[in-house]
C-alpha cells in the first residue's frame, strides 16, 4: 500500500501554504512536524480533497485520488483539528450518523459502531450525550468516527490540542494501537506526541520539507558541537534547531 504525493502545491493568494511537497508514504506512523502555519493542515485538507491543489498529485496505489473519487473516500480516515460535534447526540447516534454518511452498508452499521467505540475505549458511555464529554473523550469520539469502515490510511489533524498531559498519553496509546496494516499521519506541533510512536517525522517549514527521518536519525543529525547541558539532544532539540525561528 503506498499513498505518493508529487509536487503538491497549495497558494492563498501570493502566499505558498504548500510548495511542491513530495513524499512517499507507507504503512506506518507518520509524525508531521511544524509551528502554526507551517503547511500541516494545508496538506491533509489536500489529502482528504477538502480544498482544491494548485499543482502536483496524489497517487494512491499509483492511481490519481481524483480519478478514485468515492473508492479513495471509502479507505480514509479523517480525524480533523477542530471538534465539529454535535453535542446534543449521543457518542452511539453521532457514529451512526457519521457511518451513514460514509456510506457504509446498514447491516454493517451496528458492528461497526460496537467495534470503534471498544476500539477508543467508549462502549460504556454510548449513550452519553456529547456535550457531557470531558475534552479527551470528546477527541475519542471522533477518533472512532475516523476508523470507521476499517480505513486504510488515517489522517490525523493536531490530535491532542487541547488536551491535558494524562489525556494525550491515553489517546497516543490509542493511536499507536490503531496503526497496524495501515498508513497513520499525524500532525502536530507538540513533539511528544510523534516521538515514541512515529516510524518517521517530516519537518515542514514556511509550506516545505526541510527534512525527514526516523527520530534517531533526526537527532543524529544535530552539530554535536552545539549538545545541551544535559549533554544528550531529545527531539525537542530537533525542533528548536529546525523549526523555532517558524513560530508564529
Amino acid at each position: 500500500m503506498e499513498l505518493r504525493l508529487e509536487e503538491l502545491t497549495k497558494r492563498y493568494g501570493e502566499k505558498e501554504a504548500l510548495s511542491h511537497f513530495s513524499y512517499t508514504f507507507e504503512n506506518g506512523i507518520y509524525g508531521i512536524l511544524g509551528a502554526n502555519g507551517a503547511g500541516k493542515s494545508t496538506m491533509m485538507n489536500l489529502i482528504t480533497d477538502n480544498v482544491k491543489r494548485d499543482g502536483g498529485t496524489i497517487l494512491f496505489d499509483g492511481t490519481e485520488i481524483l480519478k478514485l473519487g468515492d473508492a479513495f473516500r471509502a479507505v480514509l480516515g479523517y480525524m480533523p483539528q477542530q471538534q465539529g460535534l454535535y453535542e446534543g447526540m449521543t457518542a452511539e447516534s453521532f457514529l451512526a450518523y457519521m457511518a451513514r454518511l460514509k456510506r457504509i452498508p446498514g447491516r454493517e452499521i451496528r458492528g461497526e459502531i460496537k467495534r470503534v467505540l471498544e476500539l477508543t475505549n467508549l462502549k460504556d458511555v454510548r449513550h452519553g450525550k456529547i456535550g457531557s464529554f470531558s475534552g479527551g473523550m470528546k477527541q475519542r469520539v471522533l477518533l472512532a468516527q475516523a476508523m470507521l469502515g476499517e480505513p486504510k490510511v488515517l489522517i490525523l489533524d493536531e490530535p491532542t490540542a487541547g488536551l491535558d498531559p494524562k489525556e494525550r498519553v491515553r489517546l497516543r496509546n490509542y493511536i499507536y494501537e490503531l496503526s497496524q496494516n495501515r498508513i497513520v499521519l499525524l500532525a502536530t506541533h507538540i513533539v511528544s506526541d510523534i516521538e515514541a510512536i512515529a516510524n518517521d517525522i517530516l519537518l515542514l517549514k514556511k509550506g516545505k520539507l526541510i527534512h525527514h527521518g526516523s527520530p534517531r536519525e533526526l537527532i543524529d543529525s544535530l552539530p554535536p558541537d552545539q549538545r545541551p547541558l544535559l549533554g544528550y539532544f531529545s527531539l525537542e532539540d530537533v525542533y528548536l534547531h529546525y523549526l523555532e525561528d517558524d513560530e508564529v
